[in-house]
């Protein structure tokens, strides 16, 4: 296998990327974030909210700015995902999603772009998706980041596969932390399988 790396930009789901050690654990309140008001929510109580529920925002954008320079306001996405059925935001707050089918029409609808809610998705199958030149998205459980040797179950969060080679894939992760496991972060194809659940969605440009 060839090694294959895209240079997408990377995006937290937090607007301090410094912060999220800190966020994660508690020591600092997301709504305290000094960069809140840039995610596109009203107050810092929105942004609290919908900010540990962004992984899903911050690979789309990502993608969007790879491939088109572009790159929208996560809470923005998350409330026209929210209309598009790919979020359901129940009365008592908790919010099911992100569903891959109806994201994967919205995405294709609104952004243009090919995308593809496959479960399965076989590991097997990436360092080829990659090498066609499309980007994927991960359902994985978050301690990802730290390449946790007993996770609890797989899946719960989303990171974006931007490069595969033969030892490792590649991925950017929202929820990462600044000390190497944002972006590019190195995932050993023999640790991949205790976090991912095997589902994921296939990003890319339509065919000129």
């Amino acid at each position: 296998m060839k090694s294959i790396i895209h240079q997408v930009p990377y995006h937290s789901q937090w607007e301090s990327a410094d912060l999220v050690p800190d966020i994660l654990d508690g020591t600092v309140l997301a709504a305290d974030d000094p960069l809140w008001a840039r995610s596109g929510a009203a107050s810092p109580e929105e942004y609290e909210y919908w900010s540990w529920r962004l992984c899903g925002m911050a690979c789309l954008r990502m993608a969007l700015e790879f491939w088109w320079g572009v790159s929208p306001a996560p809470v923005a996405l998350a409330e026209e995902c929210l209309a598009a059925g790919a979020y359901v935001r129940h009365p008592d707050g908790r919010l099911d999603g992100l569903i891959h089918v109806p994201f994967a029409a919205y995405v294709h609808e609104r952004w243009g772009l090919a995308a593809e809610a496959r479960s399965p998705l076989p590991a097997e199958e990436l360092p080829a998706l990659l090498e066609a030149g499309r980007l994927a998205m991960l359902s994985v459980h978050p301690s990802i980041r730290t390449l946790d040797p007993q996770p609890p179950h797989t899946g719960g969060h989303l990171v974006l596969a931007v490069g595969a080679g033969p030892e490792e894939l590649l991925i950017h992760n929202p929820s990462g932390f600044p000390d190497g496991s944002q972006s590019f972060a190195r995932v050993p194809w023999g640790d991949l399988g205790r976090f991912y659940a095997g589902r994921g969605i296939v990003l890319g440009p339509y065919p000129a």
